[in-house]
């Protein structure tokens, strides 16, 4: 076999057209040995003798795609001084663009002796574990373009490339929980006509199944257990895992983007797979341990802030390097839209404490791929003063914890909420102004993947996790929930009534927030988890979104009504503040936006501090929007009367006499269906309307 110098850039595996050439970092090894592994279990070794700056490489002529490789590196194993080198292991390339196959859990895949941490292992662990694949980058991409979509347009779906398709009617058995699943008419019919544009999918980098999980029988369904930051997940693709995974993952995005729906990934940049001190040697641990990884005081234990096990080394320029490139080569190669960090705050902690101003985010914003892209951070990581929402760089939007929070606390009729519920519903300035960010900076959601469904949040008080095999200790024991007087399944009409009221005011109060909505798979007809709040190990029907029969049902379109009602009017949706007066240059006398008790009287600082206030009408002024259009252009907009009755008991509200004469109901959640048909009832100024108990009502004023 001919090898030739090769070069130390790119970093992985590149085929040419002709041959691949492999680079590896690693500062630890003494040498490092490419292993070329072969379908009858044999493998061809080459030793990478070639070394600038720490990056050893070589070129193959002749290696094609399909091709599947390891690393096997040779050095100190010194737990003591926290360098793990063990030439027994097989290791994954950090930058695999593909990986083949799963682990096969056993003590080969581990550095160490089960009944000794501290005696190396040399068992060979080529056998159980996973393997890198050279892939071909070719694609044809045909006429692809993002679609751009800016943030005051955007509706975010968030879903699990599996649990959306796995048991839709419409989708060939073959096709079901793979990413071709995703491209399939059926399901891009269904979030087209729900108004969606972006498809945030849960993690898609490839993920390890736990040891611990598969020994009882689960599986790591929710996939936040990176071990490949290039390689699409391999379980999830129906063509093959040779490299295959990646066409048909470039296949979904284009024809998502030609459906005009843009697509962000949910990634896991703060730990791997590999645990703590006593977790496998797959990739990085047995490259270069200690570039890698936060090591404590004593190099042999891990740092961790992400509860995982092990937190990636933030401050090493190699780690940086490897994330930059990684999302990278998601924007540009697999022409993904954006990002969603999970345990963004683990990001930040280039030491200990959280450091808004750290390399991480200085390397996103000067970089003129991914700066462009949509960055969503999850604020918050398990470490000290690891919740940092509203804290993120001005270039970032986040998950806004604090909207879920008082969201289902004001429904839930949770005392001294209201004062709190206007700040989330008219975008966070509290949280997002003094940085010179924007409402579109909140990312609002009342539900998402962590936590209990829709269904489940109007159906249960407390969690019901027996499944997960850890005696119902798992998951948030604080809610904020509300079973509407029965615990889980019941069949009282009242009960069932009142439940499917609550959802109806959960989605048109997320739909009516200035900010971006964000709605959870399977949310839009009422999925139930069975009182479940962490199904992260439940790869089975229990977290699969099991679709209707008929599509037709009333929530889910209400969903939709609310999610056009919203694209449709930009009032709904401002790209600036609320200035809570009336605006220079727009000819109106009115303020942008005015709060009203349902007597018709202006909140006064006593009405926002109650502890039984739960009522109030807010006003949106559609002839004071301060933002001008795309060409510099005025924008107006219909007025609108959002009337809330989060109270126990129904309530007059008076409609305000100096805000509008002629107004029509287009919202009421009391009702089935929650808009009424046709054209709703008319309602002038000085009427009183009556709400029911826990509803809302939306009035509507032309311009």
């Amino acid at each position: 076999m001919q090898v030739w110098p090769g070069e130390a850039y790119p970093l992985g595996a590149t085929y040419d057209g002709a041959g691949t050439n492999f680079a590896v970092f690693t500062e630890a090894a003494d040498r490092v040995e490419l292993c070329l592994l072969h379908d009858d279990g044999s493998e061809t070794a080459v030793e990478l003798r070639e070394s600038d700056a720490f990056v050893r490489h070589a070129y193959v002529p002749g290696v094609m795609p399909g091709q599947r490789y390891g690393f096997r590196v040779h050095g100190p194993y010194d737990p003591g001084r926290g360098l793990r080198c063990n030439s027994a292991k097989l290791l994954l390339d950090p930058y695999a663009k593909a990986i083949s196959g799963s682990v096969r859990w056993g003590e080969e895949v581990y550095g160490y002796h089960f009944g000794a941490p501290e005696r190396r292992n040399d068992l060979d662990s080529a056998p159980h574990t996973m393997t890198s694949v050279v892939i071909n980058p070719y694609f044809d991409w045909g006429d692809d373009r993002p679609p751009r979509t800016e943030y005051h347009h955007t509706v975010i779906y968030e879903a699990h490339v599996k649990g959306l398709t796995m048991r839709h009617p419409g989708l060939p058995e073959e096709l079901r929980g793979t990413y071709a699943a995703l491209a399939h008419p059926a399901i891009i019919e269904h979030l087209t006509k729900l108004g969606v544009t972006a498809l945030e999918l849960m993690p898609v980098h490839q993920f390890v199944n736990d040891h611990r999980l598969v020994d009882m029988g689960l599986n790591n369904y929710w996939g936040y257990n990176t071990i490949g930051f290039f390689a699409p997940h391999n379980a999830y693709a129906s063509w093959g895992d040779r490299g295959q995974q990646v066409l048909e993952f470039k296949s979904a995005v284009r024809a998502l983007h030609e459906a005009g729906i843009e697509v962000i990934l949910d990634v896991v940049y703060n730990h791997t797979a590999e645990g703590n001190h006593l977790g496998p040697t797959l990739s990085f641990k047995g490259i270069d341990n200690p570039s890698y990884y936060r090591l404590t005081e004593d190099p042999r234990y891990y740092m961790d802030t992400t509860g995982t096990g092990n937190s990636l080394l933030m401050r090493s320029p190699h780690v940086l390097q490897l994330i930059m490139d990684s999302l990278r080569y998601w924007v540009t190669d697999m022409h993904v839209d954006g990002f969603r960090f999970d345990l963004a705050a683990t990001l930040a902690r280039q030491f200990h404490e959280v450091d808004r101003l750290s390399s991480f985010f200085d390397l996103v914003q000067q970089d003129p791929v991914v700066s462009q892209v949509k960055l969503i951070a999850e604020p918050w990581d398990v470490g000290e003063g690891g919740y940092q929402v509203g804290n993120f760089p001005p270039l970032w939007t986040e998950w806004n914890g604090k909207y879920r929070d008082t969201v289902r606390d004001l429904w839930r009729g949770e005392p001294r909420t209201l004062a709190e519920f206007a700040s989330r519903l008219t975008g966070s300035s509290d949280l997002y102004q003094d940085d010179g960010r924007r409402p579109l900076a909140s990312i609002n959601f009342v539900t998402c993947h962590d936590g209990f469904t829709l269904h489940d949040l109007v159906s249960y008080n407390e969690k019901h996790n027996d499944a997960n095999g850890e005696d119902n200790r798992d998951g948030e024991s604080h809610n904020r929930s509300w079973n509407c007087g029965a615990e889980g399944e019941t069949d009282d009409p009242e009960v069932l009534r009142l439940r499917a009221r609550q959802m109806r005011n959960f989605i048109a109060t997320l739909m009516l927030s200035q900010g971006v909505p964000m709605i959870s798979h399977g949310d839009e007809f009422a999925r139930t988890q069975r009182g479940n709040n962490n199904a992260y190990c439940q790869d089975n029907e229990l977290s699969w979104v099991d679709w209707p029969e008929s599509l037709e049902s009333d929530l889910l379109e209400f969903t939709r009504a609310m999610v056009w009602l919203r694209r449709d009017h930009p009032v709904l949706r401002r790209r600036r503040f609320f200035h809570g007066r009336p605006v220079e240059g727009t000819h109106d006398e009115l303020s942008d936006i005015a709060w009203f008790t349902p007597e018709g009287g202006e909140m006064t600082q006593r009405d926002w501090t109650s502890a039984q206030a739960s009522a109030l009408t807010v006003f949106l002024n559609g002839n004071a929007i301060s933002e001008p259009g795309p060409r510099g252009e005025r924008i107006t907009d219909d007025s609108f009367l959002l009337m809330f009755n989060a109270s126990p008991e129904p309530l007059d509200f008076l409609v305000p006499v100096d805000h509008g004469r002629q107004w029509q109901v287009v919202v009421d959640t009391a009702r089935p269906e929650g808009v009424p048909p046709g054209a709703g009832a008319k309602v002038a100024a000085g009427d009183r309307i009556t709400l029911p108990d826990r509803s809302l009502t939306v009035l509507q004023r032309p311009a």
